[in-house]
């Protein structure tokens, strides 16, 4: 459902049925009343575009305007995205911390990361151990009990998108500087990760 566009007919309809009756209070086109009160309703009718717009502006996946308050709120923006970051990849930094429960999970970091646009795929590490360890699996000490690999490609394109990115970005934005920044910081804390592209 969407919201209620109203025009300065609607308006001015509205705001004669609110007038006192009587002969004192004419409803006519020409009358003194209805052109002060058309005066007033170009005002009410930004407003109501205005009041549309910032339903838009409350969910962080459709904010333009309020990006830089929602960025403030999340600790946003960061170094990992570059000097000017683009608005698609600025929101999408947005929305995949928003969204962020806090799992520690394979399942709830491969989600992060697809947020964020980057597919990827985690490796995780057992240290070797007699009887378990087969032919052709690395040897591994115990400390890799805690490290993890995440497995992206060399370039992630994050394509142009009418309607989420604005006129002069790149038709394009690449790097993976966003992916490592972000899950360097949601990573769990005992544990190590590593970047292997391909």
């Amino acid at each position: 459902m969407s919201a209620p566009q109203y025009n300065a007919a609607d308006y001015l309809s509205a705001l004669k049925a609110l007038m006192p009756r009587g002969p004192v209070w004419p409803r006519d086109v020409d009358a003194v009343q209805s052109k002060v009160l058309s005066g007033l309703t170009p005002t009410y009718v930004r407003q109501n575009a205005r009041a549309n717009a910032l339903l838009g502006e409350a969910l962080p996946l459709t904010t333009f305007e309020l990006l830089p308050e929602w960025e403030a709120t999340l600790g946003l923006p960061d170094p990992c995205a570059g000097v000017s970051p683009t608005v698609q990849g600025r929101r999408a930094q947005v929305v995949a911390r928003f969204a962020n429960v806090g799992g520690q999970s394979v399942a709830q970091m491969v989600a992060f990361a697809k947020t964020l646009g980057y597919t990827i795929t985690v490796t995780q590490f057992t240290p070797a151990r007699a009887g378990l360890l087969r032919a052709g699996q690395p040897l591994c000490a115990s400390a890799w009990a805690h490290a993890w690999r995440v497995n992206a490609p060399t370039n992630t394109v994050n394509p142009f998108r009418a309607g989420s990115a604005t006129a002069g970005e790149p038709l394009s934005s690449s790097g993976n500087a966003v992916l490592e920044c972000e899950l360097a910081a949601v990573k769990p804390a005992h544990t190590t990760v590593f970047f292997k592209y391909t």
